[in-house]
C-alpha cells in the first residue's frame, strides 16, 4: 500500500515536470497532476458560510446582528415574511471573486472533476445538520433546453450526480424541467430576477413527485428566487419538503464581479479569470 502511493505520488511529480500546468485561478504552477486545474491555496481560499445564518434560508449574518437578536430562532426579514417555498436552504461559501471563477471552470468547460469537489462540501455541509436533509431524491435545477442543447450538459447536474451518490440518494434530475427560458440579458435587477423565473419550471408528465422529500441542487444562490420558483412547481406536484442546497450564495458587498452586456459564446464555452456569470 505503501509502495503504490509512493509511486502514485512519483507519478504524479514527474507528470507535472513533464507537463506542467498553472491554476485557472491564480496561474501558479500546478506542483501535482490533478484533474482539478486549481491549486490547493485557492481551494483554501474559498470562505465557507457558516454560524450565524438564517435558519431558514442560510443567509449569513454579521456577528454583530446575531449578538443582539432577540429572537432565539435567527430569521431574514423574508424568511420573517415567508417568501420561499423551500423549508430550508444552505451554501457552501460565500460568491467571492474566486468561487465565481471556479464556478465558471464547472458551467462553460465541463470541468467534471471540480463537479465532484463541490459535491463533496455539499455533503460536508448536509452533515452538519443532518436532520435537514433527510431526502429521498436529489435534484438539480434544470435548464432550458435550448440552453443545454447549447451547452452540451448541465452544470448542477455535474454536482448533484456525485452528491447523490456520496449520500445514498437516487439522482433525479427528469423530475423537474425548465419551460421557459432566461432572459438574454445577464444582468437583471431583483425584481426582474423573480419575474423571469416565476412559472418558469415544472415537473415532467406521468412522473411520481407525491410525498417525496427534495435536496434541491445549483451552483449560486443569488435571490432565492430560482429556489423558490422550483420548490412551488415540485410542492404544487405533491412533493412532501423541498430543501436546497448550493455551492455559492451571494452576500450583501460580496457578491460576483459583474457580468458583461452580452451572453458569452457557449459553443466555445470559453472561461478565464476574469469571465463572467450568467445562468
Amino acid at each position: 500500500m505503501l509502495l503504490r502511493s509512493a509511486l502514485d505520488a512519483l507519478a504524479s511529480g514527474l507528470a507535472s515536470v513533464l507537463a506542467p500546468a498553472s491554476c485557472r485561478l491564480c496561474d501558479k504552477p500546478l506542483l501535482n497532476a490533478s484533474r482539478i486545474p486549481i491549486c490547493p491555496e485557492c481551494l483554501a481560499s474559498f470562505v465557507p458560510i457558516g454560524e450565524p445564518m438564517c435558519q431558514c434560508c442560510g443567509r449569513p449574518f454579521p456577528a454583530i446582528v446575531a449578538e443582539h437578536a432577540a429572537a432565539s430562532v435567527l430569521l431574514c426579514r423574508l424568511c420573517r415574511e415567508n417568501t420561499f417555498a423551500f423549508e430550508r436552504a444552505r451554501s457552501f461559501g460565500v460568491y467571492d471573486t474566486a468561487l465565481h471563477n471556479a464556478i465558471l471552470l464547472l458551467k462553460y468547460e465541463e470541468v467534471t472533476r471540480l463537479g465532484h469537489w463541490f459535491a463533496e462540501r455539499l455533503a460536508e455541509v448536509a452533515a452538519r445538520e443532518p436532520e435537514l436533509f433527510q431526502a429521498d431524491v436529489v435534484v438539480p435545477v434544470p435548464l432550458h433546453p435550448a440552453r443545454q442543447r447549447e451547452r452540451g450538459y448541465n452544470q448542477a447536474e455535474l454536482i448533484a450526480r456525485p452528491l447523490a451518490k456520496r449520500l445514498g440518494i437516487k439522482q433525479g434530475s427528469y423530475l423537474l424541467m425548465r419551460t421557459k427560458p432566461r432572459p438574454a440579458r445577464l444582468v437583471l435587477s431583483r425584481k426582474e430576477h423573480w419575474e423571469s423565473v416565476r412559472g418558469a419550471y415544472a415537473t415532467r408528465n406521468r412522473v411520481r413527485v407525491d410525498k417525496l422529500r427534495v435536496l434541491l441542487i445549483d451552483d449560486v444562490m443569488t435571490t432565492g428566487a430560482t429556489l423558490d420558483a422550483c420548490s412551488r412547481a415540485l410542492k404544487s406536484a405533491g412533493a412532501a419538503s423541498v430543501v436546497g442546497l448550493t455551492v455559492a450564495r451571494v452576500t450583501s458587498g460580496l457578491g460576483p464581479l459583474p457580468a458583461p452586456a452580452t451572453p458569452p459564446d457557449e459553443t466555445a464555452r470559453p472561461v478565464s479569470k476574469h469571465s463572467q456569470s450568467g445562468n
